[in-house]
């Protein structure tokens, strides 16, 4: 616990290496380990996983509105680089981390306060022993695609 009664996220990150990758995730997503502080700074929040697969969703408004009137592209980067490295670590073994090497994001829609619940889902393509990879997809509630990226993941 941090001094100022907060959870201390690098306390419960050092719990997390005592878990299998899916066990991790998977007290995140039930409640029993508390998410990290970007997804509360940022307002998105773990919907689902399973072995390979991370689902997060969020609203988005008008406090992620970058100069230009619409949603600053480092929203959606960060929920898919959080989705595809949230995939990626759900088959990683206790102890093992991961870093990501590389993200590659593709905005294909605007994203605005008025396109209302948005999900990102990470999915892996390839794991090995040193290196994984995996895609994923922000859509708007109707399904449509929003913004898509890639990853390289290193494994520690």
């Amino acid at each position: 616990m941090a001094t100022d009664g907060r959870v201390d996220p690098v306390e419960v990150a050092a719990r997390g290496l005592e878990l299998s990758g899916m066990e991790y995730i998977g007290a995140i997503l039930g409640g029993e380990l508390p998410a990290p502080p970007i997804a509360e700074l940022m307002g998105f929040s773990l919907v689902e996983a399973e072995p390979g697969r991370a689902m997060f969703e969020m609203e988005a408004g008008p406090e992620h509105y970058n100069p230009i009137g619409s949603v600053h592209g480092g929203i959606a980067m960060t929920l898919l680089d959080s989705a595809m490295g949230c995939a990626v670590h759900t088959l990683l073994e206790a102890g093992v981390r991961y870093a990501s090497l590389e993200v590659k994001t593709n905005f294909v829609r605007p994203i605005t306060a008025d396109t209302g619940v948005i999900r990102c889902e990470g999915t892996v393509l390839h794991k090995g022993s040193r290196i994984a990879t995996a895609e994923g997809k922000i859509t708007d509630s109707a399904g449509r695609l929003l913004a898509h990226g890639t990853t390289t993941c290193l494994i520690m």
